[in-house]
């Protein structure tokens, strides 16, 4: 191409650019005019055969001029993006005055469902609700519970911890919500009877492990509550958690630091056509953990061992709620997967 021939060359390409009516359109023009192989190249590669002041000058009138119609594609192409935008903006407009709706779209999630149904439960027999941090002190988490130096459950395998402190402290994930049960007997005078639903958290991952779980314990505080009133508590709760009446259960003793004595208790089951049936068979399932309020817990709460005494207990909601409900894996909980939600939901 000529060099003569570039006042005509931008003239037809701001005759294109002004002509172009959609993205795909301003696109090729942008291709065909400032491209490798566009005729703005062309031209910048024949100035290599003229004299250096010639070159120079026309060098020059191809710079003017590609930019010139460069700035006239720019505005061009603004001016096609936003009549799109204001296209699409008034085709995708919401119309508030429509009726809503009427069938629900979300569903209850099965944590949220037992947890529900646990304080229910619980709220019939006079248990009140109270609920404390998930990040904790070592006080509140471990001394106060009577957990020694040295603990298996103080070991950086099993519980999250934070970064020390000045003073060496370093504060945790609660690895369980008996904190409550300390918080509430700090603060309030006995009689004390209340649940302690929340979030805890362990290092552990696996089908029926997850490193955040929820929990539920309970704790009564009085001056005549004895291991009859816990086993009979903790029967009538799971007949009607599992809505079974004939529901066989046992407690075999156990260790923890914070109840003694202490128990775990099991329910009868048997397996049918691969399902787990609660209230027959002679195999037997732990559900929770239990035991009366150990002397020393009641102490570094502030209270007199020898005047109060009372029991606690703990299980596991998300474990519950897979039992009752038949759910396979603990993970599938934490998933986010809006199916699993829409085939266990509630």
């Amino acid at each position: 191409m000529a060099l003569d021939d570039l006042p005509s060359l931008e003239s037809e390409i701001l005759s294109r650019i002004k002509a172009a009516r959609d993205e795909r359109e301003i696109e090729e023009i942008r291709v065909w005019a400032f491209g490798k192989k566009s005729r703005y190249a062309e031209l910048k590669k024949s100035l290599g055969k003229r004299e250096k002041e010639s070159a120079k000058e026309l060098g020059l009138r191809i710079h003017a001029s590609n930019n010139n119609t460069l700035q006239a594609w720019s505005a061009r192409r603004d001016e096609i993006l936003n009549a799109a935008l204001e296209a699409r903006l008034k085709a995708e407009t919401v119309d508030v005055t429509l009726p809503v709706d009427p069938q629900p779209r979300g569903k209850i999630h099965p944590v949220s469902q037992v947890f529900a149904e646990i304080e229910a439960i619980f709220a019939d027999m006079g248990f009140s609700v109270r609920y404390g941090p998930d990040i904790e002190d070592d006080f509140h988490n471990f001394t106060a519970l009577n957990f020694p130096p040295g603990h298996p459950a103080r070991e950086m395998h099993d519980t999250f911890f934070f970064e020390e402190k000045e003073d060496g402290s370093r504060m945790v994930l609660r690895t369980h919500t008996s904190p409550v049960q300390v918080r509430t007997m700090t603060s309030e005078k006995p009689p004390i009877r209340i649940i302690a639903p929340g979030r805890t958290f362990r290092c552990d991952s696996d089908q029926t492990h997850t490193p955040m779980f929820h929990q539920v314990e309970g704790l009564v505080i009085d001056k005549e509550t004895h291991m009859g009133h816990l086993k009979g508590t903790l029967e009538a709760f799971v007949k009607r958690f599992f809505e079974i009446d004939d529901l066989s259960t046992r407690f075999r003793p156990h260790f923890f630091p914070f109840t003694e004595p202490s128990a775990e208790m099991d329910v009868a089951y048997e397996r049918v056509d691969g399902a787990i049936k609660f209230g027959q068979g002679d195999k037997w399932m732990e559900i929770l953990g239990c035991g009366m309020v150990h002397p020393n817990v009641l102490k570094n709460c502030g209270l007199d061992p020898d005047e109060y005494q009372g029991f606690a207990f703990g299980m596991g909601v998300d474990r519950l709620a897979m039992l009752k409900y038949g759910i396979p894996d603990l993970r599938d909980f934490f998933s986010g997967d809006t199916r699993w939600l829409e085939h266990y939901g509630f």
